[in-house]
């Protein structure tokens, strides 16, 4: 009777260490850089979430905005056994090559914040999390739009585009939004007088807008890509001695540095990415698809419109 209670108690006991390693997930996450703000508020997103899951451990690489590094940290992730890899790329226009190896080798693979360029062949195993970018920049242009209208200046305004990192789909996808709103019969009023890209950079926005301001042409507002551009932008207009209150800018993110931007009168529009919810998605679709579960190819988190007027919903 005691070897056989010893015996159900050993078998107990490899069923509950069996049960935990197959609860357990080691998941390699990419990074296309960490010196970058909103991608900081997405890895914060992940790191707490994981702390409330049990037995799940990330492997955390910054890629330095080098596309053949992503590369080889998602080989290095193979190599090394995780159970699932997690990428937000440098370059959306280079992810092909990540869907493959992780496919050949059988490890689940979620992007994250940047939509892949094969986006329309992700194979079984491998998801998407972001928001839609068509909302981001619609949310934007419309209501600067809006707040153009209300000046007074819908017969005529002008003004300039901060375009992201062009390689990047959010970049190109939220100037076609801009695009979009202003071919509208509502704000066909507003006329782009030049649109480059900053890079998403906060310094080499302002040196953009230093180079703009120095053709001494009038302009009515400016919209960036992201809001490290907009407040920039900002920067570079305060020190030539603009007034604020009569240049509409706005950007996309909804940033800490945004929402102090926004509370000092500076800027008129952000929207707001829940990036933290983005990173803690990819943890959970990972997890899902690491045991073999099915997911939506796409998990949207909801882009949200910030003005002066409800900002106090977003400071915390």
């Amino acid at each position: 009777m005691k070897k056989t209670l010893i015996a159900l108690a050993m078998g107990a006991a490899m069923a509950t260490t069996a049960l935990t390693s197959a609860l357990a997930a080691n998941i390699g996450v990419s990074v296309a850089r960490f010196d970058d703000n909103g991608l900081t508020v997405m890895r914060t997103g992940m790191t707490e979430h994981v702390k409330t899951l049990e037995g799940v451990e990330l492997q955390m690489e910054d890629a330095q905005d080098d596309v053949a590094k992503q590369l080889d940290q998602i080989n290095n992730f193979i190599a090394s056994g995780v159970d699932a890899i997690i990428v937000n790329a440098v370059d959306t226009n280079a992810t092909a090559a990540m869907t493959k190896a992780a496919a050949d080798a059988g490890v689940p693979l979620v992007y994250v914040n940047r939509q892949p360029i094969n986006m329309d062949t992700l194979p079984d195993g491998q998801a998407f999390v972001a928001s839609n970018e068509i909302e981001s920049g619609t949310l934007e242009a419309f209501q600067v739009c809006r707040n153009l209208r209300a000046a007074g200046k819908s017969g005529g305004a002008k003004g300039y585009v901060l375009m992201g990192q062009l390689s990047n789909q959010a970049a190109v996808q939220r100037t076609k939004d801009v695009e979009d709103v202003i071919g509208m019969d509502m704000c066909n009023f507003m006329k782009v007088i030049d649109k480059q890209t900053a890079e998403w950079s906060r310094d080499k926005a302002q040196d953009l807008m230093t180079n703009w301001l120095s053709s001494g042409e009038e302009f009515d507002f400016v919209l960036a890509n992201n809001d490290e551009m907009a407040i920039g932008a900002i920067q570079a207009m305060k020190a030539a001695g603009l007034d604020m209150k009569v240049i509409q800018v706005g950007g996309v993110d909804a940033t800490a540095d945004a929402l102090v931007a926004m509370q000092a009168g500076d800027l008129d529009v952000t929207v707001f990415q829940d990036l933290a919810g983005q990173g803690a998605g990819s943890i959970d679709t990972a997890i899902k698809l690491s045991k073999g579960e099915k997911v939506d190819k796409t998990v949207f988190i909801p882009f949200k419109l910030v003005t002066p007027e409800n900002i106090s919903d977003f400071v915390k």
